[in-house]
């Protein structure tokens, strides 16, 4: 039987046999700004999340939809404490935490969160409600990210050298509830899971190994035999980490943008041709703060410096911003499906 992996591989590949490309900027807040709501209300109600989500379906079009970027779900699940800004996406901030608390969190049934539970009846809905052809991405925390996030992000780097038992119980712990989301994500219809891994772009390759890459090789192989393709996000520079993460068995690598440092050409022409790379739009230099015509300039530099390689879909480099101006979307999808000939 064909996988979701597969299917996607061969989507790609049809596209560029036709001198084309799949386009799939992520973006989700610009849809909150189209429906005169909230990032709050949205995040917290899944008939006003869908809502969001398809008038960019249904507006632009693109291959792949996600709902709103939001790296709180499942340390808020896990009760760490959350702020939710009206017009903002909620964040965690540093709060006290002992390994004796994380013991505590296994008790936690976290598919009963009513946040966690939106998301996923977000996509439910996205299942049935969206328009054919458009594939359902759902995003996760990262186990490293999500480890960060709950013993504190310059706790977790400091651990990584003074105590890395401790960090490698809690990545363990994170995988392990990670691995419970992303099957409720599954059963509700998702088709993509894209882990988003941020806070791992500052460890060095051997770290990035053994905090983030094995862990997320475990996710892929738990999800080996689900009918879904799985996408390594990281933000930043992660040209020293990309041959770990493909190493990890994903379908696809999300990257970030150029003024980052990363050359996705290059990237490109050493990964495997069965490997998807996704990107890589500067979201805010040119998306949220350029014109149109830098759009596509920009758009068409990089599907000349991609052209030979049949494994690319066309991205930002990261979520767009809520402020993002909706024809330098649309210049977005226009230059990207033109084409290169």
């Amino acid at each position: 039987m064909m996988t979701m992996t597969q299917t996607l591989l061969d989507m790609v590949r049809e596209k560029y046999a036709e001198g084309k490309r799949l386009a799939a900027p992520l973006m989700g807040f610009p849809g909150v700004a189209i429906r005169g709501s909230s990032i709050k209300l949205a995040q917290q109600n899944p008939g006003e999340h869908f809502k969001v989500i398809d008038e960019l379906a249904e507006r632009f079009l693109p291959d792949m939809v996600f709902p709103l970027m939001d790296l709180s779900v499942e340390a808020n699940a896990l009760g760490r404490y959350t702020i939710f800004p009206k017009d903002e996406s909620a964040t965690v901030p540093k709060d006290h935490f002992t390994i004796e608390q994380m013991e505590e969190m296994r008790d936690i049934d976290i598919a009963l969160d009513t946040r966690l539970a939106g998301y996923v009846e977000t996509m439910k809905i996205m299942k049935v409600g969206l328009p054919a052809g458009v594939m359902r991405g759902a995003y996760v925390t990262g186990p490293y990210t999500l480890a960060a996030l709950l013993m504190g992000a310059d706790d977790a780097a400091m651990a990584t050298v003074m105590n890395p038992d401790e960090l490698t119980r809690i990545c363990r712990f994170a995988t392990e509830r990670i691995l419970e989301y992303i099957r409720l994500l599954i059963s509700a219809g998702a088709e993509a899971i894209c882990i988003l891994e941020p806070s791992a772009v500052m460890l060095g390759p051997d770290q990035f190994r053994e905090f983030s890459a094995q862990y997320i090789e475990h996710l892929v192989k738990s999800t080996q035999y689900s009918d879904v393709a799985t996408v390594y996000h990281t933000c930043g520079n992660t040209m020293h980490l990309f041959d770990e993460m493909v190493a990890t068995g994903v379908s696809a690598l999300s990257l970030d943008a150029a003024e980052t440092g990363v050359d996705l050409p290059e990237v490109a022409r050493r990964i495997p041709e069965d490997v998807i790379v996704i990107g890589n739009i500067s979201p805010v230099t040119v998306m949220m703060s350029g014109t149109p015509e830098l759009v596509r300039a920009e758009v068409g530099k990089l599907m000349e410096q991609m052209a030979a390689f049949p494994n690319f879909i066309l991205s930002t480099g990261c979520d767009l911003p809520q402020d993002t101006p909706l024809e330098n979307i649309e210049a977005f999808m226009e230059a990207g499906r033109a084409g290169w000939e």
